[in-house]
C-alpha cells in the first residue's frame, strides 16, 4: 500500500497514511478547534455535506451544519453536544438529530464526538458522523407495518372475540334447549306410562279375569279350556311386557323409593336379563341424600345408558355401581371388566353427549376413564350436594 513512500521523510509518510485512511472510509470524519472551525474533513464527509472539502475548512461547524433542529428551530451553540466534547472534555454518541446541507436541506445523522488531547489540554474534537436517511425510512416502514400489523390484530382478536361470544351463547342456548328437551321428554314418558298403566294395564288384567272366569265355566272342554290357557299365557307375557316398558318409560321405584333404591333395581334388572355379575355400593351418608326430582332423573339416565352401552359393546363379565362422598361431593362411579376403548377428545356419539349435556345440566362433571382391554369407568361428579 505504501510502497511508493519510500522517498519521503517519516513524518510526511504517516501523515500521508493517515490522509489515505480517511479518504478510504465511508463515514464522514472532520475535526475542530476550540474555536469550532474545522481544521481537517475527510471527502466523504464533504460529499455528505454537499461541499468541497477546501470550502468547509475554517468554517465554524456548529453554524454551518448543525445550526437547528430537525424542525428548524434555531439549535444554541450552547447546546451542541458537538462541542460538549472539547469543552467538557468527554465523548458523545447521538442518533436523534439531524446536520444540514449547503443546499439547506437537512439529513438524519449518526454521530460521534470525543476530544483531541494533547497530554492533558484538550486542543479541540474530532467527528465521525454517518447519513442514516435510510436507515430511518426502514425504521419508519417497519412502525407503520408494525401499526398495521397491531390494527390489524386488534380488529382480527375483536372479530375472534364477538365470535367466541356467540359461540358460548349459542352453545348455552343449546344446552338451555337440551335441558328443556329432557325435562319434556320425561313428561312425556311419564305421561305415557301413567296412560299404558291406566289403559292398557287395566285392559289386560280385564281380560285375564275375564279367561279364568271362561275357563272356570268350560273347564269340561279341554280343547277349550287349552286355548283359553294359551290366551292366558299371552296376556301373562304382554302384562310382563308392559311392565318393562313402563319401567323403561319412567321406573315408579325412582318416583316412589327414591334414586338408590332404582339403581338398585336397575342393576338387578340388567343382572336378570344379561347374565353379568353385578354389585351395588351406597353407603348410609350417601343413601340418605336426595337430589330433586329432575337431578335424581338425570343421574338414573345416565346409569342406565351406561349399562345399556356395557349390556351393547364391552363384552363384559362384571359391572358395578359404586356411590360415594368425598367430602360434600357425591361420585357415582360405574365400572367392568370389559374391553374398553378409546377416549376420545371430545364425545361424538349421541349417547355420550348426552350424557354430558345431562350431567352439566345439573351441574355435574362426567368423565370416562378406559383402556382398550382394560374395562371402562364413567364416573359422575355432583359438587357440593351431601349435606
Amino acid at each position: 500500500m505504501f510502497a511508493n513512500l519510500h522517498h519521503l521523510s517519516h513524518h510526511a509518510a504517516w501523515r500521508r497514511q493517515l490522509e489515505m485512511l480517511l479518504e478510504s472510509t465511508g463515514d464522514g470524519i472532520y475535526g475542530i478547534d476550540l474555536n469550532g472551525r474545522c481544521i481537517f474533513i475527510n471527502g466523504a464527509g464533504a460529499r455528505m455535506l454537499g461541499f468541497e472539502a477546501d470550502e468547509v475548512l475554517g468554517r465554524n461547524m456548529h453554524y454551518l451544519i448543525h445550526h437547528s433542529h430537525a424542525n428548524c428551530s434555531l439549535m444554541p451553540v450552547h447546546d451542541c453536544r458537538i462541542f460538549k466534547a472539547f469543552q467538557e472534555g468527554e465523548g458523545c454518541r447521538v442518533e436523534d438529530e439531524v446536520l444540514w446541507r449547503r443546499d439547506g436541506t437537512a439529513f438524519p445523522a449518526e454521530y460521534a464526538s470525543y476530544p483531541i488531547r494533547d497530554g492533558d489540554k484538550v486542543v479541540g474534537a474530532v467527528v465521525t458522523f454517518t447519513d442514516i436517511t435510510e436507515r430511518k425510512r426502514t425504521e419508519a416502514a417497519l412502525h407503520a407495518a408494525r401499526g398495521e400489523l397491531e390494527r390489524r390484530v386488534a380488529e382480527r382478536t375483536a372479530e375472534l372475540s364477538a365470535a367466541n361470544t356467540q359461540l358460548r351463547q349459542t352453545r348455552d342456548s343449546l344446552r338451555r334447549l337440551s335441558a328443556h328437551m329432557n325435562r319434556l321428554r320425561e313428561e312425556e314418558r311419564a305421561h305415557i306410562a301413567r296412560e299404558i298403566h291406566d289403559d292398557l294395564g287395566a285392559s289386560l288384567t280385564a281380560m285375564q279375569l275375564e279367561l279364568n272366569w271362561l275357563r272356570k265355566r268350560l273347564a269340561g272342554d279341554e280343547k277349550v279350556s287349552e286355548r283359553i290357557d294359551a290366551a292366558l299365557d299371552i296376556g301373562r307375557d304382554a302384562m310382563s311386557a308392559t311392565r318393562r316398558i313402563l319401567n323403561d318409560l319412567r321406573p315408579g321405584v325412582l318416583d316412589h323409593l327414591g334414586l338408590w333404591a332404582a339403581l338398585e333395581a336397575l342393576l338387578t334388572e340388567t343382572q336378570t336379563r344379561s347374565g353379568l355379575r353385578c354389585t351395588f355400593a351406597c353407603p348410609e351418608e350417601v343413601e340418605r341424600c336426595r337430589l330433586g326430582r329432575d337431578a335424581e332423573i338425570a343421574v338414573y339416565r345416565i346409569v342406565q345408558e351406561v349399562l345399556t352401552n356395557v349390556k351393547r359393546h364391552a363384552g363384559a363379565r362384571r359391572v358395578s355401581i359404586v356411590s360415594r362422598a368425598l367430602g360434600r361431593d357425591l361420585v357415582v362411579e360405574v365400572e367392568d371388566d370389559g374391553c374398553g376403548m378409546q377416549v376420545p377428545q371430545a364425545p361424538t356419539s349421541f349417547g355420550l353427549l348426552g350424557m354430558q349435556e345431562r350431567a352439566h345440566a345439573i351441574g355435574g362433571e362426567l368423565t370416562i376413564e378406559s383402556t382398550p382391554g382394560r374395562g371402562t369407568a364413567v364416573r359422575l361428579r355432583l359438587p357440593g350436594v351431601v349435606a
